[in-house]
């Protein structure tokens, strides 16, 4: 003390104390101001707010402005922490302590709350006013801008909405004019026929709209096929990831994990796939949300309501159910000669040099699809009605799209039925004549309703699924007979 009287050591410590946490909050007091004023203001950010925005879900986001571009991060994230510590020193020579960080780092999330705008952020593909805006996801954090007039490359200051980089998250190339980038794709995609490389073309392209529905795109056959190459290179013209295909997800939550994360959604070597999943695919392509408990809280939900292209493959025929069957797009790959058979190396750096004139490439046919969507007319519409119009929009030949995409439709019809139990019933029971099946009571007594585990005929109660399931199957063909 000032006059000469010492205190007890225990005041003293109380003091210090006292004294240690004015600090902190002078620091963290400086730390928001700082973060105020060096974040990216553009035109409708807050004075108050800065560069703090949040997004419906009430997730914080800054933009910062690093060397002249923008960037987007959450408030908890690294990206954030990392700059807002740099530019701390930068202010005042001094390195904040982690207790006034995270004291600053709430305060951020207050300003992004109740002080900033409102705004959605994207992963990789967005939309606003009929345009369509890919993140290139490199260093310039720069976008491609989609109309109906044509595409160009954005300063990430020009882009209007803003995107978040996920984890693996890997930069698309800048994309070269130039040449036939289409047919330079074909070369390297391990495909029997012309409507084979139509349906997947189409797929690629509704991949690369900002909305959906987006089919399930189910890649078949024998070991060495390719067709893990095949979805790879399928996504690195769109989303390439560090980790693009995956091992089959174990509950919901992984799933919308990897939806949260990227763009499309991979999985590699299905063998079988179980209902929950069947169902959540389903929601996934057509829209449906996700709901599940936060880590660490007992009664706050995380939502997820989205659409994502997916890309599925294996050996065996998997999908089994007609309503994910209904949304998918089957493509049987043959085996690849000894002789037409590349290293993986090889054909990755062949591939790299060639991919930003086929990204050009498709990136023209997008702008002819959004010319042509408006005045697109079908005579018969399919389930998956938005993805045919714009097929057919995108296509380079009158035609070629629907004519493969209903012969596609027709095929896997009859893969579902003849893996399904009850259609191989009723097929067997019709196939019969009527005096030895007695009617439809004859189906219940055919050898595939015997009960596994007394080889007698299952009780009523268990057949309760069974008119349920002649129902989604019997729409299935019909709708595909329709057309």
């Amino acid at each position: 003390m000032t006059d000469g009287t010492e205190l007890p050591p225990e005041a003293e410590q109380i003091l210090e104390e006292v004294e240690e946490k004015q600090k902190q909050e002078r620091t963290a007091d400086r730390l928001i101001k700082i973060a105020v004023e060096r974040s990216y203001h553009g035109e409708d950010s807050q004075p108050e707010a800065g560069g703090f925005f949040h997004t419906a879900d009430s997730v914080a986001y800054v933009d910062i402005e690093i060397d002249g571009w923008r960037e987007t991060w959450p408030v908890r994230s690294r990206g954030f922490r990392r700059w807002l510590v740099r530019v701390y020193y930068e202010t005042t020579g001094t390195a904040p302590n982690s207790e006034a960080l995270q004291t600053a780092l709430g305060l951020c999330e207050a300003r992004a709350h109740f002080d900033g705008p409102e705004r959605e952020v994207y992963t990789r593909i967005g939309g606003a006013n009929g345009k369509i805006y890919i993140d290139l996801a490199n260093a310039h954090w720069q976008a491609i801008e989609i109309t109906s007039t044509g595409w160009s490359v954005l300063d990430s200051r020009q882009v209007p909405i803003r995107f978040r980089r996920a984890p693996g998250m890997l930069s698309l190339p800048l994309p070269l004019p130039g040449g036939d980038g289409i047919e330079s794709l074909r070369t390297f995609l391990n495909v029997k026929a012309d409507a084979d490389f139509e349906l997947a073309l189409a797929w690629l392209l509704a991949g690369m709209r900002d909305r959906g529905p987006y089919p399930v795109l189910t890649l078949m056959g024998e070991q060495g096929s390719a067709k893990t190459s095949f979805a790879t290179l399928l996504r690195s013209l769109v989303d390439p990831n560090t980790a693009p295909l995956r091992s089959f997800p174990r509950e919901d939550r992984d799933l919308f994990i990897a939806a949260s994360n990227g763009w499309i959604v991979g999985y590699d070597n299905v063998s079988r796939m179980p209902a929950w999943l069947s169902d959540a695919l389903c929601r996934l392509a057509t829209g449906g949300g996700f709901s599940t408990r936060k880590l660490y809280t007992d009664d706050e939900e995380q939502l997820f309501n989205a659409q994502r292209p997916t890309v599925l493959n294996g050996i065996e025929d998997f999908i089994d159910r007609p309503d994910l069957a209904d949304r998918a797009v089957f493509l049987t790959l043959e085996p690849i000669p000894e002789n037409r058979r590349k290293a993986d190396q090889a054909l990755k750096d062949d591939f790299d040099r060639a991919r930003p004139q086929i990204l050009a490439s498709l990136l023209n046919l997008v702008v002819v699809g959004l010319q042509r969507l408006p005045g697109t007319k079908l005579a018969r519409l399919p389930r998956m009605a938005d993805f045919a119009l714009w097929g057919t929009a995108c296509e380079r030949e009158p035609g070629a799209f629907m004519k493969a995409y209903e012969a596609n439709r027709k095929e896997l019809v009859e893969g579902v039925l003849d893996a399904d139990a009850v259609a191989s019933a009723i097929r067997a029971l019709m196939s019969t004549p009527s005096s030895q099946h007695n009617g439809a009571a004859g189906l219940f007594n055919l050898p595939c309703w015997a009960d596994e585990r007394t080889k007698g005929p299952l009780r009523v109660p268990a057949l309760g699924p069974v008119g349920d399931s002649v129902e989604d199957l019997a729409w299935l063909k019909a709708s595909v007979d329709e057309e």
